[in-house]
């Protein structure tokens, strides 16, 4: 199956200049982002996706189709899963990532929702990988990105992991000190591809992190931190809107946020 596909495209304390894009203009800086709007989801636990009429509300389990025009929950996936994380749209799918977790020995897949159906099915089995728990999946530049997590005194080995469309590892890359210890115990919990950044959340605190892919080495450069509505978990870009979205996971609410 071959994909065309691109997402539209200093102390961890401190909040600084952010994204390339704001309303679709190029070159203009994001200094924070702020929440447009909201909307109530008792499933908006894990993450959300987003497509032009619709978004996808993640829990551990399910994933739940919300209409964006009245806020209404239209239909709740079919499917065995267990502890879905972050996902992102393509071609009328949801390519969502999945774990045992905490299980051991930690096992991880991509899971894939056909958003017509509804139904959840396995997409990639990584079976017992030896980078952690899957929490992220991307589709970017021809390449399949993977963040797989490790949480409390081990999260320092956190990793973002590219492969080519046969799934063999092209490059494997660490976060860097300066974002691992904003983490607390946590990890990275979602991420999406933005004018050639990595926007990167954390669990629970109101930022994202910019990061991008170093000339030489294994660590990625953390370019920037920047406010956000959201406490961390899953995010995605918004196409209908430019702007992001993401969810507030103890209010069970999904958040739209533009750049202020």
């Amino acid at each position: 199956m071959k994909f065309q596909y691109c997402l539209p495209c200093m102390a961890a304390v401190m909040f600084v200049t952010g994204g390339m894009i704001a309303g679709g203009a190029e070159g203009q800086r994001v200094l924070e982002w702020v929440q447009e709007s909201s909307l109530d989801a008792p499933e908006a636990r894990q993450a959300v996706a987003a497509d032009g009429a619709y978004v996808y509300a993640i829990d551990n389990r399910v994933i739940a189709k919300y209409d964006r025009a009245t806020g209404h929950r239209l239909v709740v996936s079919s499917g065995a899963a267990h502890h879905l994380n972050s996902g992102f749209i393509l071609e009328g799918k949801l390519y969502a990532a999945h774990s045992n977790y905490p299980a051991k020995p930690e096992k991880s897949e991509i899971k894939v929702l056909d958003l017509q159906t509804m139904q959840l099915s396995d997409f990639k089995s990584f079976g017992e990988s030896p980078h952690g728990s899957l929490t992220v999946v991307l589709f970017h530049d021809s390449a399949w990105w993977c963040v797989f997590a490790r949480y409390g005194k081990d999260n320092k080995g956190t990793v973002l992991v590219k492969f080519d469309s046969d799934w063999k590892e092209q490059g494997v890359w660490t976060f860097p000190e300066s974002v691992i210890s904003d983490l607390g115990q946590a990890s990275i919990s979602g991420a999406i591809w933005r004018e050639g950044e990595l926007l990167a959340t954390g669990h629970d605190k109101r930022v994202l992190y910019r990061l991008t892919i170093p000339q030489t080495g294994q660590t990625l450069v953390h370019e920037a931190t920047v406010k956000t509505p959201f406490p961390g978990q899953g995010i995605a870009a918004d196409p209908r809107t430019g702007g992001l979205v993401g969810i507030h996971r103890k209010r069970h609410r999904i958040i739209f946020a533009q750049p202020k």
